[in-house]
């Protein structure tokens, strides 16, 4: 099989990829591990930036994030005593969309066929070889035991933290940051009416809070637990008391409990691999990078990727550019570099860490009291909630 474009992982940056090189007459195929049901099963975040929405709205596959999405224009920190608005119409004059990463997943997962993306699922022993030379290939075995390869001219990993393409990356040549957080999120998902329109995050002396949702129908909440928590502790009404403290009295009192339909704890970390490319494999969202969910970064993150990798690629195939593969590294970890910022500063404000003194508290006392009288102090919040240009 020959194809221009080799890309491995088929969730929403994967697929976002594909049918932007497609819309530009590029070929492509797509090679993921698992079943394609298995990848509309993952439950993620949903808070998209406007670049990750104008990105849906380029390929025409928008009408159900419009009439299903939430547009908010504003969200909430509370610090046990108030709710701290961040107003970000007002602020920056624009919003964010509340839309499920498995609903945008289905969204370009259902679009492929009619598009000509090729998708091969169930795809095992993925191997990159030779991404140093001119011809790249990539080798997988099918269900049935099947080996194949894909010789292409560019492969692109969209394959995630555990993916193979990082791995591919030759020895020496590149370099990693990490910060591995001390406690994790337990979160559930519910059929229950969220208890406020807006996110609220949470800074409580028990530990951080999330109230956020996936519809008007449907809450997903999250509170901060050591890293090292056992699930099987906290039955569904545990959480819930626990829940209704950290968020303070006012969201308390309109928090609707009902059975989860999901529970599950996701560890912290702050990651980033450099450069993200090498000869002609360029790696693409969380295969490069991790942030802590505090900032809503994680898609979003991988959607300015996707932006700068088409861009690139495009470049590269319909103009003949070859510098413009060359600059996707630079150009990319810039932007990474600036919602690691955010997400690593959002998640030190609103968390307790093990070894903080009560200086540390004090000083998210007075951050959260500065913020709450300060327009400055907001903006520069919202401006990075919002995502920074790219």
């Amino acid at each position: 099989m020959k194809t221009q474009v080799a890309i491995i992982g088929a969730g929403p940056s994967g697929l976002l990829l594909g049918h932007l090189l497609r819309a530009a007459g590029i070929d492509v195929v797509i090679i993921e591990r698992v079943s394609a049901d298995y990848v509309l099963g993952r439950i993620r975040a949903g808070v998209l930036e406007r670049t990750t929405v104008e990105l849906v709205e380029r390929l025409g596959l928008d009408w159900r994030l419009k009439s299903e999405g939430l547009e908010h224009g504003g969200f909430n920190l509370a610090d046990g005593e108030r709710l701290i608005r961040i107003d970000l119409q007002d602020l920056v004059g624009t919003t964010v969309t509340v839309y499920g990463q498995t609903e945008l997943t289905r969204d370009l997962m259902e679009a492929a066929p009619e598009r000509g993306l090729e998708i091969i699922y169930e795809a095992s022993d993925v191997a990159i070889h030779d991404h140093n030379s001119d011809t790249p290939s990539v080798t997988f075995s099918t269900g049935d035991g099947t080996e194949q390869k894909i010789e292409a001219e560019i492969v692109c990993g969209c394959d995630g933290f555990h993916g193979p393409s990082r791995r591919s990356i030759s020895a020496g040549a590149g370099k990693t940051y990490e910060r591995v957080y001390p406690f994790g999120w337990l979160g559930i998902l519910s059929d229950v009416p969220p208890c406020h329109e807006e996110l609220i995050y949470a800074n409580h002396e028990n530990g951080f809070a999330l109230a956020s949702m996936r519809s008007e129908t449907r809450s997903r909440y999250y509170i901060q637990v050591p890293v090292d928590e056992d699930i099987n502790d906290w039955s569904d009404d545990r959480f819930w008391d626990e829940l209704a403290l950290r968020l303070g009295p006012g969201p308390a009192e309109t928090l609707v409990r009902g059975p989860s339909i999901e529970k599950s704890i996701a560890p912290l970390r702050s990651f980033v691999f450099e450069p993200m490319r090498e000869g002609r494999l360029l790696l693409v969202g969380d295969s490069a990078h991790i942030v802590p969910p505090t900032g809503a970064k994680g898609l979003n993150l991988a959607a300015s990727d996707v932006h700068y990798a088409s861009a690139a690629l495009v470049a590269y195939f319909n103009k003949g550019d070859n510098d413009a593969i060359a600059g996707y590294s630079a150009k990319a970890l810039a932007r990474v570099w600036k919602a690691e910022r955010f997400s690593w500063s959002l998640t030190k404000l609103m968390h307790r860490f093990p070894d903080d003194s009560p200086f540390e508290r004090e000083m998210q006392r007075a951050e959260l009291d500065y913020i709450a009288n300060s327009r400055a102090a907001q903006m520069s919040i919202a401006e990075n909630y919002i995502g920074l240009p790219v």
